[in-house]
């Protein structure tokens, strides 16, 4: 079995991109000579790699087990550089991190800004997604650390403390949630589920995740708007357009600036702690391994 670097990479390119062409140009390879190592390599092996279909490649159950290994080789390499960054000037480390959408919008800016402003020689490719599709790209080897929300299994990832995310529903004063909740500072889904909602982009995992929360009751939401950032939910709820679901940090930072009512969730599924994930912390780089304890909180 001969298989280069290159190889390798254009494999995990292509995985995690779900398109041998997108795959082809992060390695800098032309699509022929990409789908002519492709090729090479099932042919080698005896086995289809990837599952191709009008919609762009998964891997197979073969491609998957190519990918751990594909992913243990380069993080050993990215590991080797960075050890050996401190006698050679100009090398760079990259780290790939998946997130679900409390993360990203209120947690991991700060954060990462701070360990990014300290180490000059780390990229960071951050990407958002749903909890459970972050673990099975942990558990798969296609991210070098992910941030969770624990309400998913997470067996067989090695995890650390991250930060308590609680959700709850956002709306303006004078809304009639508002009125019929009267002084409450809590409130049950179920409450909320007959108003109109305002809502996150259908590819937010905060809005897939409320979403599966609604289908579980048999109930499905009704929403006026759909916008792409937390604030701007935050603020069509403050103007009336709508109830929001939405992190309790958000609604406390928005609240110096508008006059926006916020109620707890009571249900099990909004009250999560973040976690920080990873498949073995020994064998990260020791800049991620940096990264993962920067991130903890003190």
């Amino acid at each position: 079995m001969r298989f280069d670097l290159v190889d390798l990479r254009l494999f995990l390119a292509v995985a995690e991109s779900g398109s041998i062409t997108a795959g082809a140009e992060q390695v800098h390879l032309a699509l022929a000579s990409a789908s002519a190592r492709i090729r090479g390599m099932e042919d080698v092996l005896g086995v289809p790699l990837l599952r191709r279909d009008r919609r762009g490649v998964e891997p197979t159950d073969a491609g998957r087990t190519l990918l751990h290994h594909a992913r243990v080789i380069t993080q050993q390499m990215q590991r080797m550089r960075a050890d050996m960054g401190q006698h050679a000037s100009g090398l760079t480390g990259q780290i790939r991190v998946l997130c679900n959408t409390s993360a990203l919008a209120e947690f991991l800016p700060d954060a990462l800004a701070g360990f990014m402003a300290s180490h000059p020689q780390v990229n960071i490719d951050l990407e958002e997604r749903l909890s459970y599709d972050i673990v099975q790209a942990m558990r798969d080897g296609l991210a070098d650390i992910g941030v969770i929300a624990d309400s998913v299994d997470y067996s067989g990832l090695q995890t650390f403390p991250f930060r308590d995310d609680q959700l709850v529903l956002a709306m303006s004063p004078s809304h009639p949630l508002a009125m019929q909740l009267k002084r409450r500072r809590s409130a049950a889904f179920d409450e909320a589920v007959a108003y109109e909602f305002i809502g996150l982009a259908g590819d937010s995992a905060l809005q897939k995740y409320v979403a599966e929360q609604a289908a579980k009751t048999g109930k499905r939401l009704a929403y006026r708007v759909r916008l792409r950032s937390l604030d701007a939910v935050c603020r069509m709820a403050a103007g009336g357009a709508g109830v929001a679901v939405l992190p309790e940090s958000v609604v406390l930072r928005a609240q110096g600036a508008m006059a926006i009512r916020h109620v707890k969730l009571t249900d099990g599924w909004a009250v999560r702690k973040l976690l920080i994930c990873v498949r073995d912390l020994d064998t990260l780089p020791g800049y991620a391994r940096e990264l993962v304890t920067s991130l903890q909180p003190r």
